[in-house]
């Protein structure tokens, strides 16, 4: 039976709930989980203050309840899974190792921040820094999954150095900024200034986008690894074109302001 957390009453300020994670609440029973501290603004105060607990943690955590106002839940995940049934605060999932993270509803920014492992689902949109690095940070996203089935907004991917993420609707301006490697797959369409400043990694768009001049078209081609990449995303419930999983690319190399090994791959079908 999993655990189940119900959201009774809403917090007046941000509240850091970092606690709410499988590995955290191992053990321990509902009067325990209730005891765990988190800060509401400035003061300590209990979970049970805001949540009521319900159930047996086997390492599934259900959340019922509008999140928005909550950041931090699943920070440093090891393994289980936690499902919001409905929208969460910033910095879910940060340095999440494994497990999975399913939102029902909207992610706020920073989601999954130098994550190392695992997989976050987002049915809804998400915010600004998905997948980043923390300012000043020289690696953001390290290892697993994100896929958002909306839109992002900017700075998606910022530093990122291993991993996937892939969004099903539109993503903001500089998607992949200084990205080191790793692979962010938009659906949809990019704004500006993709992949400036990146050193490697793959960003593949089903739409045309503005290229910045620091990159060179070098060639049209069918990569077979996309294929097996969408392929790959049709199990995650994401609907891909035919005609794109088969179709051309245009491939274009940057940038060479850095090493000038990164890739934007664009759909060049029609």
């Amino acid at each position: 039976m999993a655990l189940k957390l119900k959201l009774h009453t809403q917090p007046d300020v941000p509240m850091e709930a970092d606690c709410i994670c499988p590995n955290r609440m191992q053990s321990l029973s509902d009067n325990e989980i209730e005891n765990l501290t988190v800060f509401h603004g400035n003061r300590q105060v209990k979970l049970g203050d805001f949540f009521k607990c319900d159930g047996d943690n086997d390492g599934d955590i259900i959340i019922d309840g509008d999140l928005s106002n909550i950041k931090h839940i699943g920070s440093a995940m090891l393994s289980g899974k936690i499902t919001v049934e409905g929208n969460v605060g910033v910095h879910t999932g940060a340095a999440m190792r494994g497990g999975e993270i399913i939102i029902q509803g909207n992610a706020s920014d920073w989601l999954g921040p130098e994550m190392l492992g695992g997989r976050i689902t987002v049915q809804g949109d998400a915010g600004h820094m998905v997948g980043s690095g923390y300012r000043g940070s020289t690696a953001g996203m390290q290892g697993g999954e994100i896929i958002v089935h909306g839109n992002v907004k900017n700075e998606t991917g910022h530093v990122m150095r291993r991993g996937l993420i892939v969004v099903g609707g539109n993503a903001g301006d500089f998607t992949g900024v200084n990205m080191l490697a790793g692979t962010i797959i938009v659906l949809g369409e990019m704004g500006i200034r993709a992949g400036a400043g990146m050193k490697r990694g793959t960003i593949i768009c089903q739409n045309k986008a503005e290229i910045l001049p620091t990159f060179t078209q070098s060639c049209d081609y069918q990569p077979s690894f996309i294929r097996r990449y969408l392929k790959y995303l049709t199990t995650l419930g994401l609907s891909i074109n035919e005609s794109l999983i088969n179709g051309p690319f245009e491939r274009w190399c940057g940038d060479s302001v850095e090493l000038n090994r990164g890739e934007i791959l664009l759909y060049a079908g029609k």
